[in-house]
């Protein structure tokens, strides 16, 4: 897929392309592409290098829910309110809890006021890549060194051979990104949960009773050590998260590239067991062999010392354990350093600190789910019961 001008939406160019640094991004996700076009739209020069070989090399994974106090801010600052719209699945801000027996302890429909609406991440990906002009986006350049040449300038070196050098350089490169060692030696760590994903296709017909279960958005079921997440997709898609807290040992003892993708879900389904079957059946049932997404982060409140001609975004900057924030914070991350760079186009070492400053605090944040405090997985007060309880004593229930 071509990136294009998007013919919806107002670009505002102004005078500070001439006196501002070509600004290099590497990584077209959320947050670098957010950023790609807060630049574009202020009429600052900037290019994208991303490692995957084109837009649909790989599936973007599913949905996410875009917060009006973060993520849709991003929306707006890259002037993309109108497309975002249009992508938003309607209906998918609904939520059931249930207790592991299959006993519906809430039912929360989407009226339409929530903040949080759903769109697929591919959609979302594929708003952000039209809005930028052709080229703008370059394909297959999987970084292989990053280094610094001094005056704020850093040579990024490709796999095939090639090199840059860039005036601004900014890491959108997620968890193990190349660009962090030049502000950190942060690196990841395994915080100790994973995720298994399945997806469940024509559920409505071909899995009544798990998509009974899970209702018309997200379907919540959490216990001490195991708990299952769901969301419906577009159409009747199911979309299944088993998260457990489990050693990488206990992970590596299951074949995940086993052909009988039937019998990895067997062995995962065994860790709820008792459980009600329609429960269940979001795991066993799965029309896509099962997936392990081991849950690594970044050291809590992580801050280096300014360092010219780079910084980072996103989860290259504050990887956490999923917790509903990161793509938000991500967009936000960029559609922030686009406009700290546009204020000071003639002194961009004072854009980089502003934007630092205020991104350091925001990954710091604790984050809350519906302002109910989130526990930890092995928590006994992991239960849909714990859950119902902090949704009511939190401030907005």
């Amino acid at each position: 897929m071509n990136a294009t001008t998007s013919t919806t939406t107002t670009t505002t160019t102004t005078t500070t392309a001439s006196t501002t640094p070509h600004v290099t991004i590497i990584g077209a996700g959320l947050g670098g592409l957010t950023l790609a076009r807060v630049l574009h739209v202020r009429g600052i020069a900037v290019t994208v290098y991303e490692a995957e070989a084109s837009a649909e090399a790989r599936g973007q994974g599913g949905m996410l829910d875009i917060h009006d106090y973060n993520g849709q801010l991003a929306v707006e600052a890259a002037g993309l309110m109108e497309e975002f719209r249009g992508i938003v699945l309607e209906g998918r801000q609904a939520m059931r809890v249930l207790d592991r027996d299959g006993t519906v302890l809430l039912d929360q429909a989407d009226d339409g006021t929530g903040g949080r609406p759903e769109v697929l991440r591919a959609e979302l990906r594929r708003v952000l890549l039209e809005s930028l002009p052709e080229g703008a986006v370059r394909w297959g350049c999987k970084v292989s060194g990053v280094r610094g040449l001094g005056g704020g300038r850093h040579e990024v070196t490709f796999a095939d051979g090639t090199a840059i050098v860039a005036d601004l350089l900014v890491g959108a490169d997620g968890a193990w990104s190349r660009v962090r060692p030049l502000v950190s030696d942060a690196v990841p760590a395994y915080v100790g949960t994973s995720f298994v994903e399945v997806y469940l296709y024509d559920a409505d017909t071909r899995h009544p009773a798990a998509a009974k279960a899970v209702g018309g958005g997200m379907l919540i079921a959490p216990s001490p050590g195991a708990e299952l997440f769901a969301h419906r997709e577009s159409g009747d898609t199911l979309h299944t998260y088993v998260a457990l807290s489990r050693p990488l040992d206990w992970f590596a003892a299951i074949d995940f590239a086993d052909a009988d993708a039937d019998a990895v879900g067997a062995r995962i389904a065994q860790e709820f067991q008792g459980w009600a079957p329609e429960l269940t059946a979001l795991i066993t049932d799965g029309d896509t062999p099962p997936v392990l997404r081991p849950h690594y982060a970044l050291p809590t409140g992580l801050r280096w010392d300014r360092v010219p001609g780079v910084t980072l975004v996103g989860d290259a900057a504050h990887l956490a354990a999923p917790n509903g924030e990161g793509a938000n914070l991500a967009m936000l991350d960029g559609a922030e350093l686009g406009k700290a760079i546009a204020a000071h186009p003639e002194d961009i070492e004072a854009a980089l600190t502003e934007y630092e400053r205020a991104m350091f605090a925001r990954g710091a944040e604790t984050v809350t789910y519906e302002g109910a405090e989130l526990v930890d997985i092995d928590s006994e007060e992991n239960t849909a019961q714990g859950l119902l309880k902090r949704f009511s004593e939190s401030p907005g229930a």
